[in-house]
């Protein structure tokens, strides 16, 4: 019985230039490794369009038509990512210059309140050292108001100063640790007092 041999077809050449694929990835900085591979990739498929392989020839073709696509595609898709990007810049130095006016505004806003602060615990000890001057210390139910006692020197006349108790730089001021240390072991400065203060701290 004779057995009818069939001669199976004949595979066509595979084309040397590199395949592409029209999937694309997220990132801006893959979409751009994309662009410059369909770039290479469209420059080496152009080339085979010259060989004389019919075969060869039309595959080329058909896979160069594939990389224009997805050429198209990945400019798309890079001018959309780089526009989103855009925008997160602007958004995000909009967001710094908001903050940077935020911050001069919250600084303004502390300066206040420590003034009022201030102005607010200097009342407070002026109505309780009136009541008990000799008082060193204060309680409360849920605060301590505490004090140390310092010196410091007040410059009345800085004129009157003699020049051995002025400090030299560019220019000229009273030497107030050295007045400090005068006025306290008794020597009589023109110009110049020590006086007594008691600073407080709540606690």
């Amino acid at each position: 019985m004779a057995v009818l041999t069939v001669p199976a077809a004949p595979s066509l050449p595979q084309a040397a230039g590199p395949s592409c694929t029209l999937q694309r990835s997220g990132s801006l900085w893959q979409l751009g490794i994309e662009a410059q591979e369909l770039t290479t990739a469209i420059g080496q498929l152009a080339e085979q369009l010259e060989t004389d392989d019919d075969d060869s020839r039309a595959q080329a073709l058909a896979e160069l038509e594939a990389a224009l696509l997805a050429e198209e595609g990945n400019k798309q898709a890079l001018a959309a990512k780089a526009d989103a990007t855009c925008w997160v810049i602007e958004h995000l130095r909009g967001q710094a210059a908001y903050r940077q006016q935020q911050a001069k505004r919250l600084t303004e806003l502390s300066r206040s309140d420590a003034s009022r602060a201030d102005a607010l615990e200097d009342s407070l000890i002026l109505v309780l050292t009136r009541l008990q001057p000799t008082a060193t210390r204060f309680s409360f139910p849920n605060h301590e108001l505490s004090s140390r006692k310092s010196q410091a020197v007040e410059i009345d006349d800085e004129d009157a100063l003699d020049p051995q108790w002025l400090s030299f730089s560019t220019t000229s001021k009273p030497d107030k640790a050295a007045i400090r240390e005068a006025l306290k072991a008794g020597q009589l400065i023109p110009g110049a007092q020590l006086l007594s203060r008691r600073s407080w701290r709540i606690c």
